[in-house]
């Protein structure tokens, strides 16, 4: 018996999706109200939450990094707890610790005390200045949603996620994140400066650049449906291979990998960033009142899912090439139908 296919499932009613769209649309709205100039970050971080994945945020000190996370955690009603990553923090200052309690009645007994990783929302602050060891300690939880101590294995709350922020610029004493970590990060995204006009705004506005409250807030059932809804999203078959294929070309060896690919990429994408995509493109569909996922919808994560995931070569470092521009590229001259047509042979011509 065969699997259905993403074609095969029924597609929900815009007005069924609807109530759905609506609570995630709440949500940004407040987001861009309270953290100004950065729109396009704010729709990209809400649709990472609502395809349940973890984000590595990375740009320099004083950009709104913190404060865009902690509005998320008030705005969905979900614990939140920030890890400054030092290189003298111990895994155990992440995870919790297993200690020797006495009780009211004299006798002893070990307690495990929990870390921050038990929140909903967990930043970890600057995550390349921690040791290899430390970071790896996050590991298991990204991953399994999950936390081992003494051969007891602790759940994470439900929903959980790891923000990461790193700095680009102060790379003395860091330890570069290994590929394994890196690809368990749904998403990449690149926190730029203020304009003038929203420092404007800013400074006008803000006393002391403190952002307001949020005026209102999703309950947990408000959230379950949202995630219920990113569920139902259909991706029809075509736009799943077109995802597959985009990824797929990321790599040097691949059919439809352009020249520059082939010279600079030394490892594409792993399958979880297909995955990804898929669910990213899913809850970006959502956020547009759509029930089902169009090739834009893959278009508009694709870079965020796939820039931390290609390895480069020397000589791409040597000519100064980065892993975005090369997705632009595969973006732009990649086929959403992947028939190969004859040169003179004009799409949309009638016979």
């Amino acid at each position: 018996m065969t699997s259905p296919s993403p074609d095969d499932h029924a597609v929900p009613s815009r007005e069924e999706i609807e109530p759905a769209a609506e609570l995630a649309s709440r949500v940004l709205a407040e987001l861009d109200r309270i953290l100004l100039g950065q729109r396009e970050l704010h729709r990209l971080v809400l649709v990472g939450i609502l395809s349940r994945g973890h984000m590595l945020l990375e740009g320099l000190p004083g950009v709104g990094k913190t404060a865009l996370i902690h509005a998320l955690g008030q705005l969905m009603n979900l614990s939140y707890k920030r890890v400054q990553f030092t290189p003298d923090l111990m895994p155990g200052d992440i995870l919790g610790a297993t200690i020797l309690q006495e009780g009211d009645d004299g006798r002893r007994e070990m307690v495990f005390q929990p870390g921050p990783i038990f929140a909903h929302i967990v930043l970890a602050d600057e995550i390349n200045r921690a040791s290899p060891k430390t970071q790896s300690a996050l590991l298991e939880a990204m991953q399994e949603r999950q936390v081992t101590s003494l051969g007891t294995t602790r759940a994470l709350p439900e929903p959980f996620f790891v923000l990461a922020s790193q700095n680009p610029i102060e790379l003395e004493g860091t330890y570069p994140l290994p590929e394994a970590q890196l690809d368990r990060f749904l998403f990449k995204l690149t926190v730029t400066g203020a304009s003038a006009d929203t420092m404007e705004s800013i400074i006008t506005s803000r006393r002391r650049g403190i952002p307001p409250a949020p005026s209102e807030s999703i309950s947990e059932e408000d959230l379950a449906t949202v995630f219920g809804a990113v569920d139902r999203i259909v991706m029809p078959r075509a736009v799943a291979r077109y995802a597959a294929r985009l990824v797929a070309a990321t790599h040097p060896t691949a059919e439809e990998a352009t020249d520059r690919v082939a010279a600079y990429v030394a490892f594409g994408a792993s399958p979880r960033a297909a995955i990804g995509a898929a669910e990213a493109a899913r809850a970006h569909a959502l956020l547009a009142g759509r029930p089902t996922v169009g090739f834009d919808d893959v278009k508009a994560v694709a870079r965020p899912v796939l820039d931390h995931r290609l390895v480069l070569s020397h000589q791409a470092r040597f000519d100064r090439v980065g892993a975005a521009e090369l997705i632009d590229e595969l973006i732009a001259g990649l086929d959403e139908t992947g028939v190969s047509l004859p040169a003179d042979v004009e799409v949309g011509s009638r016979g």
